[in-house]
């Protein structure tokens, strides 16, 4: 396959779905002379998902790294950080940065990400209310630990967590405030997830469900937070860990289609066929994406439909497990984690062991499962849940595992 010549591939964003993308593309052959990739942060392409590790000082920076500097070089890869696009020319097939460089496209390629999701409240300027998003976000909570003794975590998803364990691990005084009446509630049933909490508390966090915050405090550096019944917490930072939305803002500007996501189809392709947009600024159907593994899948069948692979499937949703460790307890989840109304349930628990688990069963078939403790058969769920087929020759053992069910049949 010859390469284009003067037909660049820009890429707007460098997290790690883009990084898996460029990868897939290198190692396909692509046909493009060079790709352009403009980042809208200081740094290129890194490990987000170890962001927690390293706030926990279990690693160092260097440990992030995806790619060293040459790797791009080598590829005819430009990648220019702190740089974002700010405008979409669809007419022009050109992008403008924030710099003022005008760069043309041949095909454009959108993964701006998620954007944290702010509370709405009093306060949230002050400084010391920080996000837990970003490397950036994440070495200002390291400073931050370094020089005050209190934390207030506002989330109790696993984001809030890992920040929570993170500063606690770094010698803070952490308290987490969920609103819903457990943490990891769309993760967690009630029972694992009082479990868990009441793990957590044993190893030093304090952990306040059930609340939410009405104002942060302070003048001009967070003092404390005040919650829905008045009641004020005292603190010097305060991390706030809701949730995320899908960044659209660009694509809509240049009139593509956007939802809660910016709408895409099988083969990632917007409302603009000269444009694509992956991982987590994306919607496919009714669905966008918070984890980073349909965002791979979403990379490899884009780089095979820019490669003009003949055997291009485009992409099709499946059920992602969630798979977490928390100041060292496993958690595993995936599919259906509240029965409904013909739901039936497989439940057991070691109370010494800490172990739990649920399977949710519809129609003989599993469509559901969460584990605490031991997750060994986690990824035998996942298959189970995914493929849909038909459990009743060793539904009274599935909870032991495969191995168990294919010696005793």
């Amino acid at each position: 396959m010859t390469a284009t010549e003067n037909a660049p591939l820009v890429i707007c964003g460098h997290g790690m779905v883009a990084q898996r993308l460029i990868e897939q593309l290198v190692a396909n052959g692509h046909p493009f002379s060079k790709i352009v990739v403009f980042n809208g942060e200081p740094v290129s392409a890194y490990n987000r998902i170890q962001l927690s590790s390293l706030l926990a000082n279990e690693i160092t920076e260097t440990d992030l790294v995806l790619k060293p500097d040459d790797w791009f070089s080598q590829h005819r890869i430009q990648v220019h950080n702190h740089t974002p696009v700010t405008r979409i020319d669809v007419e022009q097939r050109q992008v403008e940065t924030a710099h003022g460089h005008v760069q043309p496209y041949s095909k454009l390629i959108l993964a701006t990400g998620s954007s944290p999701s702010t509370l709405g409240i009093p306060g949230e300027g002050l400084d010391g209310a920080l996000m837990f998003r970003s490397l950036a976000d994440t070495r200002a909570m390291i400073e931050k630990a370094g020089n005050y003794q209190r934390a207030v975590v506002i989330g109790g998803g696993f984001l809030g967590l890992e920040a929570a364990e993170g500063l606690r691990a770094r010698g803070m005084a952490v308290t987490v405030l969920h609103r819903s009446n457990r943490i990891l509630n769309r993760q967690l049933d009630p029972t694992s997830g009082g479990m868990l909490k009441r793990l957590l508390e044993r190893r030093g966090l304090n952990i306040l469900t059930g609340y939410a915050p009405k104002a942060l405090l302070g003048k001009k550096q967070v003092r404390a937070v005040q919650l829905q019944d008045d009641t004020v917490l005292a603190t010097d930072l305060v991390v706030i860990a809701t949730g995320i939305a899908p960044s659209t803002k660009l694509a809509a500007a240049a009139g593509l289609r956007c939802d809660r996501g910016i709408c895409v189809d099988r083969q990632m392709r917007t409302s603009d066929s000269s444009i694509y947009a992956l991982g987590e600024c994306s919607q496919f159907g009714n669905e966008t994406f918070g984890l980073v593994e349909p965002g791979f899948h979403q990379a490899q069948v884009l780089a095979e439909h820019l490669c003009r692979h003949e055997d291009d499937q485009g992409f099709k949703p499946v059920e992602i497990p969630t798979r977490l460790k928390i100041s060292g307890i496993p958690i595993y989840s995936c599919g259906r984690v509240e029965p409904g109304p013909d739901t039936q349930t497989i439940q057991w628990r070691d109370g010494p062991k800490h172990r739990y688990g649920r399977l949710f069963i519809e129609q003989d078939r599993l469509v559901g499962a969460l584990l605490l403790g031991d997750t060994a058969n986690g990824a035998w769920y996942t298959d189970l849940i995914r493929s849909a087929q038909d459990i009743t020759d060793y539904r009274s053992a599935i909870a032991f595992g495969k191995p168990y069910c294919e010696a005793a049949a």
